[in-house]
C-alpha cells in the first residue's frame, strides 16, 4: 500500500454517539461513524489496487471515501466540547485508556499476524513492537490516526477543565506536557546517543484541530438551507476532489481544500437527519461496534481485497472487484466486531 502520506484510517475511533447524561442519542452521529468506517475500508482497498497498477480504480476508491478522516476529527471535536464533555480528569484518563489499551491489543496482533505470516523476523517484529511506543509501525500502519486522535482529546479534554473552571486537571496536564515536548527529546536523544531512535509521532496536526473546532459548531449548530442542496453539494465535491486526485495530487492532503469540501459537505447534509425507528437498534449496534471495525479491518482488506486486485484484469472488471470486494470487507469487520462486543471484549478489542 502507499506509504507516501498517512492513509486513511479512522479514526475509527469515533467520538461517542451519546451525549451526557440524560442526553438523547443523536442518529445522525450514529450514521456518520458507520459511513466513514466504511468509508475507511473502501480507502485501504482502493490503496490495494493502486499498488496492483490499477490506478484509475484506486484514485476513484480513495476520493469516494477520503472525507473519513477529517469527519471523525469533527464529530471528535464535537464529542468532547459539545456532546459530552468532560467533568474532571479522572473521566478524561479514562477516555483515553478507552482508545489506548486496544490500541496496544491491537498493534500486538498485527505484529504477531506478519511473523506467523511470514512477512517479518522476530527481530523486526521486536524492533517495531519498540518502536510503536514512538509512533505507528508498518505491519498497523492504519493506526497512524489515533497518534493524532488522543492528543487531540487530551488537548481538548484540558482546554474544557481549564476553561469550564472545574479543579485542575494535574495528571492530564502533566500528560499534555509531557506530548508537547517529547518531539523535542526525542531529537535530542539521538544526538546525544547516536542511536537511530524513532521520531515522535504523537502530535496534534494544526488541521485535525482545524476539523475538530469547525465540525463540533457545524453538528452543534441547527443545519441551515435544505438538505438536497447540502447533499448536492457533497457530490460536486467529491467529483471535484476526484478530478483533482487524478490531474494534480495523489494523494491528497487532508488539509487541502480539495478535502476539506467534501467533509463539510457531508457533514451539514447528514446533520440533524433522524433515522427510522426500526433501523435505529441496527445502527447504534453498528456504531458502537465502529472502533473495533477501524482496528481489524485491513486483516480482511490484505486477505481478502489484496489477492483480487492483483489478479484482476484492467477494465471495468477492476472498479467492480473493488466494489465487491470492498463490502466483503466492510461486512465482515462490522461482523466480528459486532461479535466481540455481545461477547463483553470490546474493553479489550475495540
Amino acid at each position: 500500500m502507499p506509504r507516501t502520506a498517512p492513509p486513511t484510517a479512522a479514526p475509527t475511533a469515533g467520538p461517542a454517539a451519546r451525549g451526557g447524561p440524560g442526553r438523547e442519542r443523536r442518529d445522525d452521529i450514529d450514521l456518520l461513524r458507520v459511513v466513514c468506517t466504511a468509508a475507511v475500508v473502501l480507502v485501504h482497498a482502493s490503496a490495494e489496487f493502486l499498488d496492483a497498477g490499477h490506478r484509475t480504480t484506486g484514485v476513484l476508491g480513495d476520493s469516494a471515501g477520503r472525507f473519513a478522516v477529517p469527519a471523525f476529527f469533527a464529530m471528535a471535536g464535537w464529542a468532547a466540547l459539545v456532546g459530552s464533555p468532560v467533568r474532571g480528569d479522572a473521566q478524561l484518563l479514562t477516555r483515553l485508556g478507552r482508545i489506548l489499551r486496544p490500541m496496544a491489543v491491537w498493534t500486538a496482533v498485527y505484529l504477531l499476524w506478519q511473523y506467523l505470516s511470514g512477512r517479518q523476523s522476530p527481530h523486526e517484529g521486536l524492533r517495531d513492537a519498540a518502536h510503536a511506543l514512538f509512533g505507528s509501525v508498518e505491519p498497523a500502519f492504519h493506526l497512524w490516526y489515533l497518534y493524532t486522535y488522543v492528543p487531540l482529546l487530551l488537548l481538548l479534554g484540558v482546554a474544557v477543565l481549564v476553561l469550564g473552571r472545574r479543579a485542575a486537571p494535574r495528571r492530564s496536564l502533566l500528560l499534555l506536557a509531557a506530548f508537547a515536548v517529547a518531539p523535542a527529546f526525542a531529537g535530542d536523544a539521538r544526538t546525544l546517543t547516536g542511536l537511530p531512535l524513532p521520531s515522535w509521532d504523537w502530535s496534534v496536526s494544526l488541521y485535525s484541530l482545524a476539523y475538530a473546532v469547525a465540525g463540533a459548531a457545524l453538528l452543534a449548530a441547527r443545519r441551515r438551507g435544505p438538505r438536497g442542496l447540502w447533499l448536492a453539494g457533497t457530490a460536486a465535491a467529491l467529483v471535484a476532489l476526484t478530478v483533482y486526485q487524478l490531474t494534480v495530487r495523489h494523494p491528497a492532503a487532508y488539509g487541502s481544500a480539495a478535502v476539506a469540501a467534501p467533509t463539510f459537505a457531508l457533514l451539514g447534509a447528514v446533520s440533524g437527519v433522524r433515522v427510522p425507528e426500526g433501523a435505529r437498534a441496527l445502527l447504534g449496534r453498528l456504531s458502537d461496534a465502529s472502533f473495533g471495525t477501524y482496528l481489524v479491518h485491513l486483516l480482511f482488506v490484505t486477505v481478502l481485497v489484496g489477492p483480487v486486485a492483483e489478479a484482476v484484469p484492467h477494465g471495468i472488471a477492476a472498479p467492480v472487484a473493488l466494489a465487491v470486494t470492498a463490502v466483503a470487507a466492510a461486512v465482515l469487520s462490522f461482523a466480528v466486531s459486532v461479535l466481540w462486543g455481545r461477547l463483553g471484549m470490546r474493553k479489550w478489542l475495540g
